[in-house]
């Protein structure tokens, strides 16, 4: 099964980019980004598809702002990401305190693995 959802047109194989909802009290068909999961009274739709959009007579259709292009990360995710390199680079302090950082086997550390002394008999 493919991680990309299609759109639900009969025989329109494309991405879907867009989600049509309706809110039948109010006679109206809501179009909107691509929602987060597959609801089972919405329907996902392609570009093509979701431009061509019409309502029956009556109805009227709002269009919420989709983007479509690729999502660029903001200056924010990417000091976020720096500040993580960082620390991940920083070299661990043993005197730090915490009791789970000191273990009188451990005789040295390396990310995630440890180099324990072997127990005397």
């Amino acid at each position: 099964m493919s991680p990309v959802r299609r759109c639900s047109r009969t025989a329109c194989g494309r991405p879907a980019v867009a989600t049509l909802t309706y809110v039948y009290a109010d006679s109206t068909a809501v179009l909107g980004p691509l929602a987060t999961y597959a609801e089972p009274h919405c329907y996902d739709l392609c570009s093509e598809h979701s431009e061509r959009l019409t309502a029956p007579r009556g109805w009227e259709v709002v269009r919420l702002a989709t983007d479509t292009g690729p999502v660029r990360p903001s200056g924010d995710d990417l000091e976020a990401l720096a500040n993580a390199v960082r620390e991940a680079a920083r070299p661990q302090d043993r005197n730090r305190g915490g009791a789970r950082d000191i273990d009188p086997m451990e005789v040295a550390r390396r990310g995630h693995l440890r180099v324990l002394r072997s127990p005397e008999p």
